[in-house]
């Protein structure tokens, strides 16, 4: 019975402890997981009779991420690129601007199985954000990363939704939640309280 309206532009945090629903819910918003009844719409795109459709307007950042970790960042890049169409020339320009900007460019044509997991995650920031969703679910957005990047991270985010996104992220740290949140939601046992 989770009932959720979060508006275009807005930073919606999503708490709650361990096993209240947080990962779940976001599986099941981004079509990882069916639920059970109701309807999950995404840009007004009805997930279950569209979920092509609204995969294409979103961005998931999971809290472990999956890579090839025989590619390098920019294979990786060039993949992600290929899932939702992204012009040649845009991926280019787009991966010059983020590789300088998260710190990746002498890293760029190492493997991504060779990197520490600071660098995958701000890698997994950079792919996610290329095809320019209007939706971005991050679950554990600061997971491994440094002081340096937490405040990219937190600026990058706050940017984003004055642009126009919508995002909704899950987090254990109140302190994260009170400071980007534009609005904060409380999940216990499966329930919005």
């Amino acid at each position: 019975n989770l009932n959720l309206h979060i508006p275009r532009g807005e930073l919606f945090c999503f708490l709650g402890p361990n096993g209240a629903g947080k990962t779940t819910t976001i599986k099941m918003l981004t079509g990882l997981m069916r639920p059970q009844r109701g309807s999950i719409r995404i840009d007004g795109i009805d997930t279950q009779s569209d979920p092509v459709a609204a995969k294409r307007v979103m961005g998931y950042i999971p809290d472990m991420p999956y890579m090839y970790e025989r590619l390098t960042p920019l294979e990786y890049i060039e993949f992600v690129a290929d899932l939702y169409d992204v012009p040649d020339d845009r991926v280019a320009e787009t991966a010059d601007i983020e590789f300088d900007r998260f710190g990746l460019v002498s890293y760029q044509n190492a493997l991504i199985g060779d990197l520490s997991h600071g660098l995958r995650q701000r890698l997994i920031y950079v792919a996610t954000f290329l095809h320019e969703p209007r939706v971005m679910f991050i679950d554990e957005p600061l997971v491994g990363l440094d002081p340096y990047t937490i405040r990219m991270i937190k600026d990058l985010l706050r940017s984003k939704t004055r642009e126009g996104m919508t995002i909704f992220l899950t987090t254990h740290i109140l302190a994260v939640a009170e400071e980007i949140a534009d609005r904060i939601g409380i999940i216990s046992h499966g329930r919005l309280v």
